[in-house]
């Protein structure tokens, strides 16, 4: 049985100032703070929407998911040797999908679609919401891919434990566009959902303003399972590297068993 991974992971947050409704010069940027990064890392964050920004102008904005986006991502998991993540604006049969893009260095896809939409901004109404829980894989590390509102959800994201198949996860990671006005909730839910879920936790935000007049304190971080900040950025673009020890993790989980007290449900 394993209950925790076995090799570190290296993760590099990327904070920007995304562009308002332009893919080309979004990723044109991005690709510049990605070649900041300076080291070698194994898994590469962006923020929510990062080729347009949280827009609810869907027509004009989204991508299939053979689009530019996906292909530069591929270009940038293969120059770095690092998974890259981030979410885009993606239309696919006929839905439109917020939708956190994952590629591997050697080109392997997968996807996980925003399941809570924020109402509060009409998300709701022009987006479809994902059903599916996904974890990712890197390193031996089991991510689980989630957006922005989610965190707002923790049942949702809750790190189920079984002795046959240990936790579902190693490390949550969030990717947002989070506003200011609402930065004290993104700092103290960050750090709820790594202490209950006896795992580490990643957010990545963007800073500036962006079209509709909503300003970004960033914040992007990475919290350790006790909830402490291993590094954190501020208000301004910047990338940070910080390594996960999967022996820390272990250790942590093995002295404060919580999750042998947990109670037991299933997510639908």
């Amino acid at each position: 049985m394993s209950i925790a991974a076995s090799n570190d992971l290296t993760v590099a947050i990327v904070q920007g100032a995304t562009r308002w409704h332009d893919p080309a010069a979004n990723r044109a940027y991005y690709g510049a703070l990605i070649e900041r990064i300076g080291q070698p890392v194994d898994l590469i964050v962006l923020p929510e929407t990062f080729t347009s920004g949280f827009t609810n102008q869907t027509l004009g904005n989204a991508e299939t998911l053979d689009g530019a986006t996906r292909h530069w991502m591929a270009q940038m998991a293969a120059a770095t040797g690092a998974a890259v993540t981030g979410s885009v604006v993606i239309a696919d049969g006929g839905a439109y999908f917020n939708r956190m893009i994952w590629i591997t260095p050697d080109g392997r896809l997968e996807f996980y679609d925003k399941r809570h939409l924020f109402r509060y901004a009409g998300e709701h109404e022009r987006y479809s919401g994902g059903h599916q829980r996904v974890v990712c894989t890197v390193k031996g590390f089991r991510v689980l891919l989630q957006v922005c509102y989610d965190l707002r959800f923790p049942v949702y994201a809750r790190n189920r434990f079984t002795q046959a198949a240990g936790f579902d996860y190693d490390l949550a990671l969030y990717v947002a566009n989070w506003p200011s006005p609402r930065h004290f909730a993104w700092q103290t839910l960050l750090r709820a959902r790594a202490i209950e879920n006896l795992a580490y936790v990643v957010g990545v935000n963007r800073v500036g303003v962006d079209g509709n007049e909503h300003r970004y304190l960033g914040g992007s971080v990475v919290i350790d399972p006790l909830g402490a900040a291993q590094v954190e950025l501020g208000t301004i673009e910047g990338v940070a590297v910080s390594t996960l020890s999967a022996t820390a993790l272990a250790e942590h989980r093995a002295r404060f068993p919580f999750h042998l007290d947990a109670d037991g449900f299933v997510l639908t």
